[in-house]
């Protein structure tokens, strides 16, 4: 779907059904604009259900003032307004209350964007807005200020989160990355300390490059393909649907015959992938005319050292790499199946991924699925795709559930003679 395509009251229903749909904002509560080329902001109304929003619904304010449509333009109108014409460059602003962000907002506390890099990559630095009235010129001149001075995304004391974009969808993006970066933090400081990457490892992580790689055009596409990518596509939508992913973060790639395999694209929504945007790589080629993700090459390191991995998952959910980004070390003796499913989980250091990729794919073996990477990403592999996404499910959930003991008491786990029970009934060692 090209998104730039659409009419404004099109990307701003989209757009807020994803944000109500997946519970970060409530039925009265945040509002959407869009400035078009013609000096038109499309704004949604005030007082109209967030989770039934039709095109119908949204409101037109033309440059001089002028009101079209059915209902009242959101209370909030004055800082849309006021932003667009402190910043010429933002030609969308999106404004919400996600529960992780108003947590850092009431506590008058700014996410740390340096926990992983692509956060701080796709956030930049986060600004303060001082509390004003909803709907106030004061609160307006409040934010618009904070835009002035460069920031695009600005959390307001005791209110929520206002993020403007060059286009509706890369605010949206910003959004997205800082709810998960502060639920990341949260779960963070439940089970430790956060430890932040250095500037220096920011600025090794910004220059990670698109790997180099030839081009061919596929001259057929095999069955056993065709169903590969229809399975890629329908678990994808699932791990974003769950908040696995995020919309351009997370990675699936699934093992076709000899040397060949197919790969999620790079910037390409995952709400939305298609059969058509996953990449085939044969060999030292990729598919021609696509961006495969930037960690293809630990993928093909993986299928080439292990002929018993068929697929492959790099994901960033925030209970897992809750303990990726402390010391707190991820122990799966929690119940049979976590252990069953996950074994000894060791912790990377960060960047091996990616400037060490032959090396990291070498950590891999039947005892060993899964591993975290300090401060980046849980890289997760499997038998299948379904074995590889049901691991990746057990991680989380076994993370969120220590994470959640945590405040009712100390955790138990399974000592190490019931682990060698376990390994014997189910075949481990």
């Amino acid at each position: 779907m090209n998104f730039q395509l659409l009419h404004p009251a099109d990307q701003l229903v989209i757009i807020m059904q994803r944000i109500y749909g997946y519970g970060m904002t409530t039925t009265s509560g945040g509002n959407l604009s869009v400035l078009d080329e013609n000096g038109d902001i499309w704004i949604t109304p005030a007082g109209v259900d967030k989770g039934s929003l039709t095109p119908a619904d949204i409101v037109r304010i033309k440059p001089d003032g002028t009101k079209i449509g059915k209902h009242k333009p959101s209370s909030e109108l004055p800082f849309h307004r006021m932003i667009y014409n402190k910043r010429p460059d933002i030609k969308a602003v999106l404004h919400a209350h996600p529960p992780a962000l108003i947590s850092f907002s009431i506590v008058r506390k700014l996410p740390d964007t340096h926990l992983i890099p692509n956060v701080h990559h796709i956030c930049g630095e986060v600004g303060m807005a001082e509390y004003a009235l909803p709907g106030s010129t004061a609160l307006g001149e409040n934010i618009a200020n904070v835009f002035e001075k460069g920031y695009n995304t600005v959390l307001l004391e005791n209110h929520g989160i206002v993020v403007g974009g060059e286009n509706l969808f890369k605010a949206f993006m910003a959004f997205e990355t800082l709810d998960f970066c502060a639920r990341l933090e949260i779960n963070a400081n439940r089970i430790g300390k956060p430890i932040p990457l250095s500037p220096k490892n920011i600025e090794i992580s910004r220059k990670k490059q698109h790997v180099a790689m030839e081009e061919f055009t596929p001259a057929s596409y095999s069955s056993m393909e065709k169903a590969a990518r229809k399975e890629m596509c329908k678990l994808i939508h699932r791990a974003y649907d769950q908040k696995l992913f995020t919309s351009t973060q997370g990675t699936f790639s699934q093992r076709l015959e000899g040397n060949s395999f197919l790969i999620t694209p790079y910037g390409i929504d995952r709400k939305y992938m298609d059969v058509s945007d996953i990449v085939r790589i044969d060999g030292d080629k990729k598919e021609a005319g696509k961006t495969p993700s930037r960690s293809v090459m630990l993928h093909k390191y993986i299928y080439e050292k292990h002929p018993h991995i068929n697929s492959v998952l790099i994901a960033h959910p925030p209970g897992i790499m809750a303990f990726a980004v402390t010391d707190t070390e991820f122990n799966s003796k929690i119940i049979p199946e976590s252990y069953i499913m996950l074994r000894d989980v060791p912790k990377l250091p960060f960047g091996c991924s990616f400037m060490q990729p032959e090396m990291t794919a070498s950590e891999f073996s039947k005892s060993v699925p899964i591993a975290l990477i300090a401060n980046d990403c849980i890289v997760v592999t499997g038998d299948s795709l379904i074995n590889a996404f049901d691991r990746l499910e057990v991680a989380e959930y076994s993370a969120k559930g220590i994470i959640s003991a945590r405040n009712i008491g100390e955790v138990v786990m399974i000592d190490n003679s019931r682990i060698e029970e376990i390994e014997e009934a189910f075949k481990l060692k």
